[in-house]
């Protein structure tokens, strides 16, 4: 009984708040990995901000309790990957986890003819997502049909690659390889653009390997491994986390004084000055200085979209070892207060 007891004093989940950006490991699904750092850091809430695929490696950012909120920003956020395509081979995934279905003698590869496909796989494009992916299907992931040698109609999806650099790449697994660093939309497959690169060429290609290197603005140097987190005490890795805020770091900031912070936190707009019509700001309080969610600015009014409770702000005021540091009390009697019929509902 007491054995019991002390495990379950030892795995007790406790509010923990920010980013961590973590270096997936090979082999880990996006879930595998954020599962393992919510288990290390003992967080009640947690999130990822888009799949990487147990192929893939690189930048994932994690995010925990109050910075959940503003997930879908990462989500949407343009990334940059590194990749190594095999040339010569197609395979049943696109990647080297595949059987392989088709093999051709791979031409003369020029810096000449990488040029050329550059230009043609730079700017708007279409793919057609492959069937070895987690969309959907009447209710079931493609790869679950794919599996069973179903192939299934999928749409065309319209993403953009900003930049693509090629260069011949050597790898004992193929007749020849290119490396190619991309930055692109959301929503872009690495496999597809690989094989689409591959009959371009006239020859198939697959993934040997993908990392993603970057994803709005976080990069791969900032990255924390899973090893290393285990190696940590609970406070290094606490202090491995950003604040909420990183996520909306980008967008213009506005500061409140106490009593209009405190409308804010509960849903009420504020009219003010406050600066050009924005889609979307960064909002904070002066006393104390605290982040309390984003908003968009339309017609000198501060609209709230994605707030913070006040047991979030807090929160994060007393682990920023602001403990002495808590919201005045009329702030807080005016967060609690009904919101009006003209105010804005989150």
């Amino acid at each position: 009984m007491t054995q019991t007891t002390s495990l379950r004093q030892k795995i007790q989940r406790r509010p923990v708040h920010g980013v961590l950006l973590l270096d997936k490991p090979l082999g880990f699904s996006s879930n595998q990995a954020l599962q393992k750092a919510k288990w290390l850091l003992r967080a009640e809430k947690a999130g990822h901000t888009g799949t990487l695929d147990p192929l893939a490696t690189g930048v994932l950012p994690l995010c925990f309790g109050a910075a959940t909120k503003f997930s879908q920003l990462q989500l949407d956020a343009d990334k940059t990957y590194e990749a190594v395509l095999l040339l010569g081979q197609k395979t049943t995934t696109a990647d080297a986890e595949g059987e392989v279905i088709e093999t051709r003698p791979v031409p003369g590869i020029t810096p000449e003819l990488l040029e050329s496909i550059t230009r043609r796989f730079t700017g708007p494009l279409a793919q057609v997502p492959p069937m070895y992916s987690a969309l959907k299907k009447d209710g079931k992931a493609l790869y679950e049909y794919a599996r069973k040698g179903i192939e299934v109609e999928r749409e065309a999806r319209h993403v953009t690659i900003f930049k693509l650099n090629m260069a011949i790449a050597h790898d004992p697994r193929a007749q020849a390889a290119i490396k190619i660093i991309v930055s692109c939309s959301k929503g872009t497959y690495i496999r597809t653009l690989g094989e689409d690169i591959g009959e371009a060429i006239g020859c198939g290609a697959h993934l040997g390997s993908l990392r993603r290197i970057e994803t709005g603005g976080f990069v791969a140097a900032q990255c924390v491994t899973l090893a290393a987190l285990e190696a940590m005490t609970e406070a290094e890795r606490d202090a491995c986390l950003l604040p909420p805020q990183s996520l909306v770091a980008a967008y213009p900031s506005v500061t409140l004084d106490a009593d209009n912070a405190g409308r804010f936190l509960s849903g009420l707009r504020r009219r003010g000055q406050w600066g050009a019509d924005a889609p979307l700001v960064q909002v904070y309080g002066s006393e104390p200085a605290a982040f309390l969610g984003s908003a968009h600015i339309c017609a000198d009014e501060l609209i709230p979209q994605r707030l913070l409770s006040p047991v979030e702000v807090q929160d994060l005021l007393q682990s920023a070892q602001c403990a002495t540091e808590v919201l005045t009390p009329v702030s807080m009697a005016a967060a609690s207060e009904p919101t009006d019929a003209g105010s804005f509902q989150h």
